[in-house]
Parts: C-alpha cells; sequence; structure tokens
C-alpha cells in the first residue's frame, strides 16, 4: 500500500500511507464550501476493510492493515514523486565505497506515542526480533540482504543466533547495516514498513501490541471493533515533518465498495481507494470538482499457483497463450470506461527502470497465435481454468471480461472464483490454496523497478505467493544487485523484466489509476505516487 509504504497486496486500485508528496488530486471544494471554516479537531473518515492480522509491521502485507500502520508509523525514509528519497526518521542513511555498509544517524529527540524513546537499538532490537521465524512475521525476508539473516532465519528449523551479525549500534542516535552482498539501492527498500521501528514492549507481548499498537508516527491508536471500525488521533508530539492538519482518522470496515461509494455520495465517509466498476461512468458527475483521477505505480496480474498439478511444470507457452487471448483494450474501454491502461510488462509506470513494451507481443491480443502456443505447449490441463478474486471489491466485472475473452479465443473454460472478502483472498493465497489462477495487485514499496521483480518473482521470496522460480531471472537479479549504482542495477532489471518473457511467471494485466473522490466534509484530498490518500493533509470543515 505505502510499498514505499507497502510491498503489501492491495485489495483495489490503491492502498494508503500516511508520509509521501502528492502528484494528484482533486481541486479545492467551491461553491458553498468556500467561506467554511477549518476545525483543526476535526475527524477524517476512509473506507477500509478489516485488517488481516494483528497490526504488527512486519507481518502485514494487505491494504487493510497496511494503511493503519502507516498512520502509527514513521520509517527511517520515504519518497517523493519524483522518486527521490526523502528522510523521514533518519537524518542520513550513506553506503560506504561498495554499497556493503550502511551507516543510519537518526534524528534525535523522537519518541514513541507511550514517551518511550526511538534509538537505534529500537530498529535493531524490532528486525532481529521481526526475522526470527519464531516470532511468525511474513515479511521477515526483507532482512535477507542483511549479513546474518541466514543464522537468525535459516531456511529450515529454528534460529541458529537471536541477533543479525550485520546490524551494529554505534550509539543512540547511530547504526551500521553491513549487507552479506552490496545492494546499491537498498536505502529505497528502508521506506518499506516493515523496517518501522517498535517500542520495546512490543517484543514482550505481540499480541497484546497487535491490538492496541504504539507507533512513532503522526497517529496514536485510539480503538479497534473489529469487522467495525479502526480509530486512531492526531498525536501533539510528533517530531516529523507530516503532522496531522486533523484530529484523527476513522477507518471504517466496508463489505462491499458499493455501500461505501453510497456513503461517500452521501458525505457519511470522506474518501475510498476506488469507486465501484458500475460507478466509473457516473462518479464524475455524482462529484464534479471533488472526483479524482490520476496516475499511480501499479498494476493487475493474474498469476498461476505453481504449486498446484495444473500448474506445476507447465509449458510457460501455455501461459503465453493465455496472456494473448485476452483483449485488455476492450476491457479497459468497456468494463473500466477508460480508467484503465493495458500492461505491457510487469513494472508499474513511474518507477526508476520502468521500460515500455518490456512483455512484447506476449501482451498483446491475438487469438490465433493465442491457440497455437496453447497447443504448442501441450493445452490447459483439464481445459479449464479459474481466476480467484475477492468480492468484496470491484473485480467481478473484469475477471468476468478476462474470462469471456480467453474462452472467445482459445476454448479454455475459464470462470470467475469469488471469495468472501480480501482477508479470505490473501489467507488462502498464504496457505497455498488457489485452485488455479489468482488475482493481484500491487502497489510500489520504493520507486525501483526491481521492488516489482526480485520482490515479487525471485526463488523463495515473501511476495512470490504463487512458487514461482526461474534460475536465469534469478541470475538476472543477483547480477543487477552487485551494480556500482542505482542507475545501473536499474537497466540491469530491465534484463531480469525481458526474461519474464519466457517463463511467465504472471500475466500483465492493467496499470491502474486512482479513480476516487472526497466528500463535502473536507477541504480537498490528494493522492500520492503509491496511489494513497494523503490524509495527514486532509483540512476537516467545522459543521
Amino acid at each position: 500500500m505505502r510499498g514505499a509504504k507497502s510491498a503489501k497486496w492491495v485489495a483495489m486500485a490503491a492502498v494508503v500511507a500516511m508520509a509521501a508528496t502528492a502528484c494528484g488530486g482533486g481541486s479545492d471544494s467551491g461553491g458553498d464550501n468556500a467561506n467554511r471554516k477549518i476545525d483543526p479537531k476535526g475527524i477524517v473518515s476512509y473506507a477500509n476493510g478489516e485488517p488481516q492480522n494483528s497490526l504488527m509491521p512486519a507481518n502485514t502485507m494487505e491494504a487493510y492493515g497496511s494503511v493503519v500502520i502507516d498512520s502509527l508509523f514513521t520509517g527511517l525514509v520515504g519518497y517523493d514523486k519524483s522518486g527521490n528519497i526523502t528522510y523521514e526518521n533518519a537524518e542520513s542513511v550513506t553506503p560506504n565505497s561498495d554499497n556493503s555498509v550502511w551507516t543510519v544517524k537518526l534524528k534525535p529527540g523522537w519518541t514513541f506515542h507511550n514517551g518511550e524513546k526511538v534509538t537505534a537499538k529500537s530498529y535493531v532490537d524490532t528486525w532481529n526480533w521481526d526475522a526470527n521465524p519464531a516470532n511468525g512475521q511474513q515479511n521477515s525476508a526483507w532482512y535477507r540482504d542483511i549479513e546474518g539473516y541466514d543464522q537468525v532465519h535459516p531456511e529450515k528449523g529454528k534460529a541458529k543466533a537471536k541477533a543479525m551479525s550485520g546490524l551494529k549500534v554505534v550509539d543512540d542516535n547511530t547504526f551500521t547495516i553491513k549487507l552479506s552482498n552490496p545492494i546499491p539501492y537498498f536505502a529505497y527498500k528502508l521506506a518499506y514498513q516493515s523496517f518501522y521501528p517498535l517500542p520495546s514492549g512490543a517484543l514482550k507481548d505481540p499480541k497484546k501490541f497487535g491490538e492496541s499498537p504504539v507507533g512513532n508516527g503522526p497517529y496514536k491508536f485510539k480503538s479497534w471493533e473489529h469487522k467495525k471500525s479502526v480509530q486512531v488521533a492526531a498525536w501533539d508530539g510528533y517530531k516529523g515533518s507530516n503532522k496531522a492538519k486533523n484530529g484523527g482518522i476513522n477507518f471504517k470496515a466496508y463489505t462491499t465498495p458499493q455501500s461505501a461509494y453510497n456513503d461517500l455520495r452521501s458525505d457519511n465517509v470522506d474518501t475510498m481507494p476506488i469507486v465501484p466498476d458500475s460507478e466509473l461512468a457516473n462518479y464524475k458527475q455524482d462529484f464534479g470538482k471533488r472526483a479524482i483521477n490520476t496516475d499511480f505505480s501499479a498494476l493487475d496480474t493474474i498469476n498461476p499457483a505453481f504449486y498446484t498439478k495444473q500448474w506445476k511444470n507447465i509449458d510457460a507457452k501455455v501461459i503465453q497463450g493465455l496472456s494473448m487471448a485476452i483483449d485488455r483494450e476492450t476491457i479497459a474501454k468497456t468494463t473500466f470506461f477508460g480508467n484503465r491502461e493495458p500492461a505491457t510488462g510487469w513494472v508499474a509506470k513511474g518507477v526508476k527502470g520502468y521500460q515500455a513494451d518490456a512483455c512484447g507481443e506476449i501482451c498483446k491480443f491475438n487469438p490465433a497465435k493465442a491457440k497455437q502456443l496453447i497447443k504448442e505447449g501441450g493445452g490447459v490441463p483439464g481445459n479449464k481454468i479459474s481466476i480467484q478474486y475477492n468480492a468484496d471489491q470491484p473485480h467481478k466485472g473484469w475477471v468476468t471480461a478476462t474470462c469471456n475473452s480467453i474462452t472467445k479465443a482459445t476454448g479454455v473454460n475459464c470462470v470467475g472464483d469469488p471469495v468472501t472478502d480480501f482477508q479470505a483472498d490473501t489467507e488462502i493465497r498464504d496457505q497455498k490454496k488457489v485452485k488455479s489462477i489468482y488475482r493481484s495487485g500491487w502497489v510500489l514499496d520504493y520507486p525501483f523497478n526491481g521492488n516489482f521483480l526480485a520482490d515479487l518473482y525471485g526463488t523463495g521470496v515473501d511476495g512470490n505467493r504463487g512458487d514461482f522460480s526461474d534460475p536465469k531471472f534469478d541470475a538476472l537479479v543477483k547480477k543487477a544487485d552487485k551494480a556500482k549504482s542505482v542507475d545501473e542495477s536499474a537497466k540491469l532489471y530491465q534484463d531480469a523484466e525481458k526474461e519474464l518473457r519466457n517463463s511467465m511467471p504472471g500475466i500483465p494485466m492493467f496499470y491502474k489509476k486512482v479513480n476516487s473522490a472526497y466528500s463535502n466534509n473536507v477541504k480537498k484530498i490528494e493522492f500520492d505516487q503509491a496511489g494513497d490518500p494523503i490524509l495527514w493533509n486532509v483540512e476537516v470543515f467545522k459543521k
């Protein structure tokens, strides 16, 4: 959501982060709102859903939990709308000459909401705890670059060490990170929420902490009424630049996008990540100047579950054929009313290293070639596929259209496989129980093409929920990570992306847009590069 702010699965078009620079949004409310006064204690309401897990940063890889976590915590770095690193809790993050050791200096005077100081030890202790498999944090592999990770989190069995040897506390405000292999873009990774610090109490009683977290961000936790709402309040002691301009946020849990939209239209909620498909043709008329349409760095794919009998050891030609059987242009125009753009690769637009047409002809509609490739690859086992998606968000329309296109072009029977909500959807993926293919949406965690490649399709990484593996791709990733500069690394990652044409870890579908709006209760809402409403910056009108 927020990568920064998020190596996380997106439930719809966006996830919500708190501390990035704006790059799109609606106009200031005019008319009757022009002379209304601002209430600095006013509450912003956001149409969310029930988080999958407790609110632990390193155990969250989905939008509903990440939006809350990003309001409660601030990490070392963020990034601006141009993709440049910005310093948040860190004063500086500096590599040595070969990018193998990074020195982090913290801004002094920061505390957690409970008054405990945020120190170098806070970060080091948190990361070591998160990395230990005994603590069950699903994002633990984000520390895999650090020397000694393999001892704390071995491939099999219990931890052989309690601390990664690459982490050293120098003083209260300084620590060093030694990498097992140099990475020129490592500072970008630190924007992801797994690298947020936790107070000491979190590590002593994580279960309790996850239900009522204590962070260091612009908002402090207030309450969590499960499946109804999570509420946070502005924190007066916040030291960051993104200090809240409102009194708090009410993350309201909705089970359907239509009910959220109805509430938005009635001013009963202030914004939502994406309007329903059924309203895409009407929402600009419904909201006028308060309608929002802007690009952001995310894309949709549909990914085979390679651990299933159907896709295990499949010839990639079959997946190539399915890709060429999808008429993305028509679906974008009809189902999305022009509010999506057909994807031509596995990396979203707007990040360093994006390349146009990385997928080549494999992402172009060609029914004859599609049928030919599927036949050459030995056919789809059972001649039937299903595409899993979460039914609590607007996916049914485009999944149905995709299936109709595949069936018409190739004769392969394709059906949608709806599950009740995003929480159930992600749990099925986590448990490796997808029947055939699953819908996946990914928004940048940091603005670098490797985030859409190595962090999703590298063998064994956390984001690789389909168990995809390609030794050639892994080798190209390793080569890119050994580059001396960020620019050189991004260029080498482009070679790795082109390799994916041959192995097809997933089928690129659409580049996303923010299609949203905001209520008459607030002055304006802007969205950032991650497609997230910048809620700390929202001003609420007095009632």
